[in-house]
């Protein structure tokens, strides 16, 4: 990478040899700090022209997908695409979370700080970091960092100038430096700010580190070793202490100090919900099957036909969304398997045809993925509906058939079919007076936002609906399926 650098900057910048040198050596903490961040790092120098920029080094990061499918090391970073870059350029200060366009044409997040030359007299290039989109930018907790990554990051500071005091501030976490006699002889602003928040009234720079230790028995070395973890809880934050023993012979150790209280609580918060929602649709689905078993009574009681089948079909209309209801208690989300509602239905359709004479076979085919509850809700109930017709007219007069249940997935929308290989009918007799398929209709237009198709004739049925995988994004495919 030192050759490329040496290479490009002699060609397209200005700069020289001493502040290429300075470049080369910063861009060995590229890699640990790409896997630190988790996040894509660049260093870019100015052109010669006083416009554009052009990246001379770069690190993707290890654990993490990065935003480039190809290396952009040579490649020009112009102004309007990249206004974080141009603006500390220009002004010599840090640029935070400003939006920009990678030269792969994608859009990313970048945070920028200026490289100043060793006079510290003037901008000499910028380090970025960027993020995906602002959902993918760091986590606050960061399990898979190796002890490698940390080293190096920590040592290379520790040999740095305070005009390079720059990397440590792209670190998102508290670091301290402590010498061999326990002095704290460097911490970057997020850890004076966070021990501020603490309570403490001083900052700890230049004061002995043993007033500002966070373990509360003290945390000696021999119990923590050189490279350790420790969780604490100091004045309401949650911590996550790392010591990191220093090569230079006049430091002792370096600590990172991770604020990750938000992420408890959110966790918790996460908790509470799950437990909340497996309560709700476990509630629903009791209270259906009260509702069920009343109807049930009912039509034991009538001894009229008409009455009692139609006492059934909303019976089993009534069951279907129980079963839904049910799965989501068990996962305590609002999402659920969309193979698993359709296997709950036709297992419960299928009871109640049950009989010795009775030989269809229903047989359900195709993928798995999650649904939200509205969606898996509507597509029990047109599932009922629908394999409730084809086992109740498809087959009179025979013994055996098969339907099939087949799930399309999609990418926006997905599909499901029900395929008999019964005797068929007239779709336009039927359509004005079957009460089941209106329900279908109205399901598949208003609730899922899709379309039906049904196709009918002597070797069988043919019923297809698409559906809007999830009504959570309204602003993706509202014009509907192709």
């Amino acid at each position: 990478m030192s050759d490329i650098i040496r290479e490009l900057c002699e060609r397209y910048t200005g700069l020289t040899t001493e502040e290429i040198n300075t470049i080369r050596t910063l861009s060995k903490t590229l890699q640990p700090l790409a896997n630190l961040e988790d996040a894509d790092i660049f260093v870019d120098c100015p052109c010669s022209d006083g416009v554009n920029a052009i990246v001379v080094a770069e690190a993707k990061p290890s654990y993490v997908p990065s935003s480039y499918k190809k290396t952009v090391v040579g490649l020009l970073a112009k102004p309007e695409n990249e206004p974080a870059v141009a603006r500390t350029f220009r002004l010599g200060v840090a640029t935070k979370q400003m939006k920009a366009t990678t030269q792969e044409n994608g859009k990313t997040i970048q945070s920028v700080e200026p490289i100043f030359n060793e006079a510290g007299s003037r901008v000499i290039g910028v380090l970025i970091q960027e993020d995906r989109d602002e959902e993918s930018r760091p986590s606050p907790e960061r399990i898979h960092f190796s002890q490698e990554s940390y080293e190096k990051i920590a040592n290379m500071l520790s040999h740095m100038t305070d005009g390079n005091g720059w990397l440590a501030e792209c670190i998102q976490e508290g670091l301290v430096m402590v010498d061999k006699n326990g002095i704290v002889t460097f911490r970057n602003s997020i850890a004076r700010n966070l021990y501020r928040e603490l309570g403490y009234l001083d900052d700890p720079l230049g004061k002995p580190y043993r007033n500002f230790n966070l373990v509360p028995d003290g945390g000696d070395r021999d119990e923590y070793g050189d490279f350790s973890s420790v969780d604490v809880l100091v004045s309401g934050h949650s911590l996550v202490l790392r010591r990191i023993a220093l090569k230079d012979p006049n430091m002792d150790y370096a600590l990172s100090i991770n604020d990750v209280t938000l992420q408890k609580e959110q966790e918790k918060q996460i908790v509470l919900k799950t437990v909340a929602i497996k309560e709700m649709h476990h509630r629903v689905k009791n209270n259906l099957q009260t509702i069920a078993s009343l109807l049930r009574i009912q039509a034991r009681r009538t001894n009229n036909e008409e009455t009692r089948k139609v006492l059934a079909e909303s019976l089993n209309r009534i069951l279907s969304i129980a079963t839904t209801h049910e799965l989501l208690a068990r996962s305590g989300v609002d999402q659920v398997k969309i193979g698993e509602v359709v296997q709950n239905v036709k297992n419960s359709t299928l009871r109640y045809f049950a009989s010795p004479s009775f030989n269809v076979r229903v047989r359900v085919e195709g993928g798995d993925f999650e649904v939200d509850s509205d969606v898996a809700t509507s597509v029990a109930l047109i599932i009922n509906e629908l394999l409730q017709n084809s086992l109740e007219y498809a087959y009179r007069g025979r013994d055996k058939g098969l339907v099939r249940i087949v799930i399309t997935e999609g990418e926006l929308y997905s599909r499901i079919q029900v395929i008999d290989d019964g005797c068929g009918f007239d779709l336009n007799n039927v359509r004005k007076n079957r009460l089941g398929l209106s329900i279908v209709q109205t399901l598949v237009k208003d609730k899922l936002r899709g379309g039906l198709e049904i196709e009918s004739g002597p070797g069988g049925t043919t019923a297809t609906f698409d559906f809007k995988n999830s009504f959570k994004n309204e602003l993706i495919g509202l014009t509907g399926p192709m």
